[in-house]
């Protein structure tokens, strides 16, 4: 069997994109990117670079996963991740879980270390323990801009729903050079959400979908929307169908905008290892890594093209 050539895209969100940080979500895409692709050019697996390029954006607070998610109606962080290795469908997803760094990892145990496929609240807090998973205080994931994006929200004339615009759903899709697939979505929801709200993120099928038969993808956007239609799984869907991964998530995300009205992105890789980064959304912030080039943007048809060797240099000089 002749090697794949592996492909990791990733995602930090779709969305309305505010001027003043749209350099810090393409530099927090196109880092993830760089370090998912580091991994599978050593033989990594592609379950392996999909955490690692998630990991990454949760520990960047221009995103709304880990550390900079938004708060719920409390005014806490309560965040939802999943993970899933396309080989044999094996997946892994908790969903509110507070006060970890990367949620994104304990997805990745529920998946190798239990029977179950999502746990919640306090059982995932339980297992977090468990698996000796460092507790940190809730303040420390809070940023200063999700506290005052919480307050606003909190006003009597608010629409909450104006806000939303700039989510940060973070996710990464892989095929590594052994063929398998997998994908990885991470966030923290909606702002001023009721608590204990779960979106489609911690949902197989919505959040995101792998299987080596068709490809990977991973979504973001509307949950309530995304999971209506079932998003990443009607990709794939379409995919097998024999639609290219840029027709499936065009086709897929306009049903989701006639039918309920609802807004997303989405990232793609197929068996063959093509690619899409699509989006219904004013923007999303997206960055691609295949044939040691790196590819990324952020608004409606923008794609720069760079070398990997270059894209790493800059990245050591502080992008």
């Amino acid at each position: 069997l002749g090697r794949m050539k592996p492909v990791i895209v990733v995602h930090g969100g779709a969305g309305r994109i505010f001027k003043e940080r749209e350099e810090g979500c393409r530099a927090g895409v196109v880092r993830a990117a760089l370090r998912g692709y580091a991994l599978l050019k050593q033989g990594g697996s592609a379950v392996d670079a999909v955490e690692e390029a998630v990991r990454s954006m949760e520990d960047d607070p221009h995103f709304n996963a880990g550390c900079g998610s938004v708060l719920n109606e409390k005014g806490e962080v309560e965040m939802d991740a999943i993970i899933m290795d396309g080989k044999n469908l094996d997946s892994g997803a908790v969903s509110a879980v507070k006060c970890i760094a990367n949620p994104i990892k304990l997805a990745r145990l529920v998946m190798e270390k239990t029977k179950h496929m999502l746990l919640t609240d306090h059982g995932a807090h339980l297992f977090a323990q468990a698996m000796g998973i460092p507790e940190i205080p809730g303040e420390k994931l809070i940023t200063e801009r999700s506290r005052e994006r919480w307050k606003k929200n909190l006003e009597p004339d608010s629409n909450p729903e104006e806000f939303q615009k700039d989510l940060g759903t973070v996710g990464a899709v892989a095929i590594d050079s052994e063929g398998n697939v997998a994908c990885a979505t991470s966030t923290g929801g909606l702002s001023n959400k009721m608590i204990g709200r779960v979106g489609d993120t911690a949902c197989i099928g919505s959040g995101g979908y792998a299987d080596n038969h068709s490809g990977a993808t991973s979504t973001t956007g509307h949950g309530e929307s995304i999971m209506k239609v079932v998003l990443a799984r009607l990709i794939l869907y379409h995919m097998e169908q024999g639609m290219s991964p840029e027709v499936a998530a065009d086709t897929a995300l306009d049903y989701m905008k006639t039918r309920v009205g609802g807004l997303g992105g989405v990232i793609v890789v197929n068996k063959a290892g093509e690619w899409a980064a699509r989006f219904s959304t004013k923007q999303m912030s997206w960055a691609t890594v295949k044939d040691d080039n790196l590819y990324y943007g952020i608004h409606a048809g923008e794609k720069h093209i760079k070398p990997v060797d270059e894209a790493l240099a800059s990245e050591r000089e502080g992008f």
